[in-house]
């Protein structure tokens, strides 16, 4: 715990409005990955061709949807940052394993490792002063 506090106490001394747009871009680009994997469930599918006959593969597909979802709103917010970053990790490192593992297409290869250094950076970094993270430890 002492280790996220003075994370915390480090990133509300080095907050730039750059960095909460990044976060705000981050929770949209989830949260609209989601939608479009709900819109879309066969393109889903299709991603999961190369792993599924790995057991839980049907709970894989039906974690991923609400996770991009809400994880990417309560980014928008920045409320739950570093858990919201937690359960979108697995997710990112399958992405770019199935980019290994399938079809290779360079660039979703390249926005699967985009997306989880910008979550590896934001698990380090929390989710900096202007955030309701930071509002509602003000109010305690």
């Amino acid at each position: 715990m002492g280790t996220i506090k003075s994370l915390n106490k480090w990133a509300n001394a080095h907050t730039h409005f750059s960095i909460d747009i990044v976060r705000i871009a981050l929770g949209l680009f989830l949260f609209i990955k989601g939608l479009h994997f709900m819109q879309n469930i066969s393109t889903l599918n299709a991603l999961f061709e190369p792993i599924q006959n790995i057991p839980g593969g049907m709970l894989l597909l039906h974690y991923i949807i609400p996770a991009h979802f809400i994880g990417g709103i309560l980014l928008v917010f920045g409320l739950l940052t570093r858990w919201v970053i937690i359960a979108q990790l697995p997710i990112l490192i399958g992405a770019v394993i199935i980019n290994f593992t399938g079809e290779m297409n360079s660039s979703n290869l390249i926005l699967a490792i985009a997306v989880l250094v910008v979550c590896l950076w934001f698990l380090v970094y929390g989710s900096g002063k202007h955030s309701a993270d930071y509002y509602l430890k003000m109010q305690q």
